[in-house]
């Protein structure tokens, strides 16, 4: 099992900046591609972001590439998401999820353990 807990997210403006992040916890060893995933009221649950466990292979949804970006510490057991230039369309709750698979995946279902998710709200 693996226990993932987000935090980071808030109220801000568009605009303004936002740091996530996901604390893995249980058999780490499994966890070996971590991702973002975001879901907005009345949405469908939508891939952001996701990174390998090297980090060598990172993957972003295109609506994020270059305002987000996902490193992780695996000292730390620990993935985060960086939010720049917020938009409103980004409001949603986000999720980390993480990947016993070595493949960098957007696939929601490749992904077996989640964590609870963190809010995030932009006004305009």
């Amino acid at each position: 099992q693996v226990q993932l807990v987000e935090s980071g997210g808030g109220l801000v403006q568009a605009g303004d900046s936002l740091k996530l992040s996901c604390a893995a916890s249980g058999r780490i060893g499994i966890s070996y591609t971590m991702g973002w995933f975001r879901q907005a009221p009345g949405k469908e649950r939508e891939f952001v972001a996701a990174i390998s466990w090297s980090g060598g292979n990172r993957l972003y949804t295109d609506s994020v590439k270059g305002r987000f970006t996902i490193p992780r510490d695996n000292a730390e057991n620990t993935v985060y998401l960086l939010v720049n230039s917020l938009e409103v369309e980004d409001a949603a709750v986000y999720y980390c999820a993480s990947s016993s698979s070595r493949r960098t995946s957007a696939a929601a279902r490749e992904y077996n353990y989640w964590g609870q998710g963190t809010q995030v709200t932009v006004s305009s």
